[in-house]
């Protein structure tokens, strides 16, 4: 696979598939010769980003952000789910991660899985005539969103070890060979190769069977450590760890071994679905290891959740590594501006794209540390991410903190750091069919702006359209450089799937438009030819 490190090559990389050549990116390496209409010294110097991963999670488990309540009906579900689409799309996003097996129960209609008690009310019951899953892929999509399927691999109960409560017919009831007992919860146990090939099996049945954009894990792999417990596992380590002399070894390569196998099933049946995990930010302490961060915390993910994110990270096993750095700035513990380094260091060479995990939730209710009582502390880490190169965008934790914008925090970080669109990321170009360029780009004055109009060729898909100021387009016809067109400042809008019309509210006689349509993988195809606003 080619997997592309966005920090480094997201221009170029827009610019090939487009058809601009090395020209277009200001870099100096030869390229194909420019198209007609485009300089070949035309070298843009974007004050945006043109992909970047501006995402946020919405939770399921506990109702923390949606469904609110179990049991509610299909109507007031999808509401709910479309209202919370909405507010990302506002807020300046272009991915949602929502969460889709919370305790080893499906939100879409599973052979595998009982449906999840945390949408139906019921686990195993009927879901009332609608599919969660496809309304939640389609609706993203409708509004130009990434929907990245977000599941736990492991967790079966959220509290109580009764398995009677569960669905009669759910894998943990038919194999309770499978399942152990842990801090009050049940677990699949890791290290039976039977319950991770059915966590597997699961996962690869919502790819495909749904347009997903992504297969998101989060930090839970073996469980946090329960002060006085250990996980119940000697029996399995027995059964199953014929050469390793040390136990944690053996946790660390199953963990390993998921998700090396999910990176290869999902690259051979859709490659340009995303795979990758959001880690507990500090892999190891340095004075653990002299590889780990300059930290002080007392969760390791090393060493207590058996999952070796560095080791992913390096060898390429996930497309993106998006760390929860959930502290301040400044926090000596674990410092925001000290794990930030090091995880860019991390990814440095690698082939794997660098997101940071934001702790929204913090921000006005956090005594933690002072500085999340400044609304500015959020956008100071934004700032800091800037200076690193492999550092390629954020995810935010959650969708009802980004709504509460608590202290105005996220109007301050909208306006600093999302004044305008921004592409969803390319994590591995060229893995899906090249999209075709729209047809027919029409621009005329309407009440209330300016309006585009395009033919969208092959299957419905995202479309980018771009924006260049009359002043700035020189020519009657309307023609302008290729490469200023597609330029990301110009970026004006990012239009969802099965949509071929916007209304620029801020368009002006003599502006040019210029259309291009997404791929799956996110990569762009050539532009539409341009049009004149007259």
């Amino acid at each position: 696979m080619t997997r592309i490190p966005l920090s480094r090559t997201a221009t170029l990389v827009a610019a090939a598939a487009l058809g601009l050549g090395a020209a277009a990116t200001g870099h100096a390496a030869p390229g194909p010769a420019a198209p007609p209409g485009a300089s070949p010294t035309c070298v843009p110097e974007a004050t945006h980003p043109l992909h970047e991963m501006r995402g946020t999670w919405i939770a399921s488990v506990a109702n923390i952000d949606w469904p609110s309540r179990p049991g509610l009906s299909p109507q007031e579900a999808q509401a709910e789910l479309t209202a919370w689409y909405d507010d990302a799309a506002a807020a300046g996003l272009n991915s949602v991660f929502v969460q889709v097996r919370p305790t080893a129960d499906t939100f879409w209609p599973s052979d595998l899985e009982p449906s999840s008690h945390w949408i139906t009310g019921e686990q195993g019951a009927d879901f009332g005539g609608w599919d969660p899953m496809a309304f939640a892929v389609d609706e993203a999509h409708r509004r130009g969103l990434d929907f990245h399927a977000w599941f736990n691999p492991y967790r079966i109960t959220l509290t109580g070890t009764d398995p009677s409560v569960l669905a009669e017919d759910h894998p943990a009831r038919q194999h309770p060979e499978w399942v152990v007992e842990y801090g009050g919860k049940l677990y699949y146990d890791p290290g039976v190769p039977a319950a991770r090939e059915h966590t597997e099996a699961v996962i690869m049945e919502a790819v495909e069977r749904y347009d997903i954009d992504g297969v998101h894990f989060d930090d839970y792999f073996y469980p946090y450590p329960v002060v006085g417990e250990e996980f119940p596992d000697a029996e399995t380590f027995a059964t199953y760890g014929e050469g390793y002399d040390d136990i944690g070894d053996w946790r660390r390569d199953n963990v390993t071994t998921l998700i090396q196998n999910l990176d290869t099933r999902i690259q051979a049946t859709k490659p340009w679905v995303s795979f990758g995990v959001s880690p507990f930010g500090v892999w190891r302490n340095s004075s653990t290891d002299p590889e780990g961060s300059a930290t002080t915390a007392g969760a390791q993910t090393y060493d207590d959740l058996y999952a070796d994110t560095k080791l992913w990270t390096e060898q390429g096993m996930v497309d993106y590594i998006l760390p929860q750095v959930y502290w301040a700035i400044g926090f000596a513990p674990a410092a925001y501006d000290v794990l930030v380094p090091w995880w860019d260091e991390v990814a440095e060479g690698s082939d794997t794209a660098l997101w940071i995990g934001q702790a929204t939730y913090k921000v006005g209710t956090s005594t933690q540390s002072p500085e999340w009582a400044d609304p500015e502390e959020m956008v100071r880490h934004l700032d800091l991410n800037e200076d690193y190169a492999n550092v390629t965008g954020d995810v935010y934790f959650s969708a009802k903190d980004v709504r509460a914008n608590r202290l105005d925090h996220w109007s301050l970080l909208q306006a600093e750091h999302y004044p305008r669109p921004a592409l969803p990321p390319v994590t591995d170009a060229g893995s899906a069919p090249t999209a075709v360029a729209p047809l027919g780009v029409s621009v005329e004055a309407v009440d209330g702006g300016t309006e585009v109009r395009w033919n969208q060729r092959g299957p419905a898909a995202d479309s980018a359209v771009y924006r260049v100021r009359g002043v700035d387009a020189p020519g009657r016809s309307g023609h302008v450089d290729a490469c200023a067109a597609v330029e990301a400042d110009n970026l004006v809008a990012v239009v969802g799937h099965g949509t071929t019309t916007w209304v620029d509210p801020d368009g002006r006689p003599g502006d040019v438009y210029v259309v291009t349509t997404l791929a799956d993988d996110n990569t762009q195809s050539a532009p539409s030819r341009p049009s004149r606003s007259l």
